[in-house]
């Protein structure tokens, strides 16, 4: 494999043998910071508004660097996995090992434990990162396949966090269906959207107000007609940004 210049060996992947009581996020903490680049890191920090620092370390990047540390897969059972992950996420530093964590979450193989039962850890995640990055990520990419999977089960369980007590449960629920194009459930995705227009709890805020527009513009893409009587019955309801986003590509 040819090595990637930006990420070498010697500043990249943790490759020392793991001592017994060496854990896999110290190994993940010591390889993002060994590949980390603190000019990125600054204009990471920047854009993100972030108050946790970056190593500097691309997103597409992380992969490549995680793989050595997961293969062989190395958690034996779905307790293994979800503690592993808490551990990345629970003792980040920066931000690219919270990255990390989700990856480990979203890992192909852990796609048997993508269940109604780990809804409970994804809305840890969701409520403990508290910002577009994470909870973008782990609405579409983490919660969106069990949706789509476990329908009975996990309908109910968005439908609770579009009303929760916390905006970011309430944008992951609105975007939670953001991939599942004609498997879309409408009569969820309507509810979720109207209990977060205005003036509800966080219906005035930006990155509600955002997510309600991207998800009736995604839905557009399969399903214009809908999307387009949804914008004319809340047309008084759905904020300026709201409808602008929904009807961006469908004007004439």
């Amino acid at each position: 494999m040819k090595e990637n210049p930006r990420y070498p060996a010697e500043r990249g992947v943790d490759n020392a043998p793991m001592a017994p009581d060496d854990q896999l996020a110290s190994r993940i903490r010591r390889t993002l910071a060994r590949a980390g680049d603190p000019e990125r890191a600054a204009q990471q920090a920047a854009y993100m508004k972030s108050s946790l620092p970056f190593h500097g370390v691309a997103k597409t990047a992380l992969p490549a660097l995680l793989r050595p540390l997961l293969t062989p897969w190395p958690f034996p059972n779905r307790d293994a996995w979800e503690a592993a992950v808490r551990d990345v996420w629970d003792g980040a530093t920066h931000r690219e090992e919270r990255y990390a964590a989700l990856h480990i979450a979203g890992h192909r193989h852990a796609r048997l434990w993508q269940d109604i039962d780990t809804l409970s850890l994804h809305r840890d995640l969701i409520v403990g990162g508290a910002w577009w990055d994470f909870v973008d990520e782990i609405a579409t990419r983490l919660v969106g396949p069990i949706l789509l999977a476990h329908p009975d089960a996990a309908t109910p369980v968005v439908d609770g966090w579009a009303i929760a007590d916390d905006r970011w449960l309430r944008r992951a629920a609105i975007l939670a269906q953001l991939k599942h194009r004609t498997a879309t459930n409408t009569d969820l995705l309507r509810r979720c959207i109207v209990a977060n227009l205005e003036p509800t709890p966080f219906g005035g805020e930006f990155f509600i107000r955002k997510a309600i527009g991207w998800a009736l513009r995604e839905h557009a893409k399969t399903d214009a007609g809908w999307v387009r009587a949804f914008v004319v019955e809340f047309e008084d309801a759905l904020s300026p940004l709201s409808r602008r986003e929904a009807m961006k590509h469908l004007r004439t």
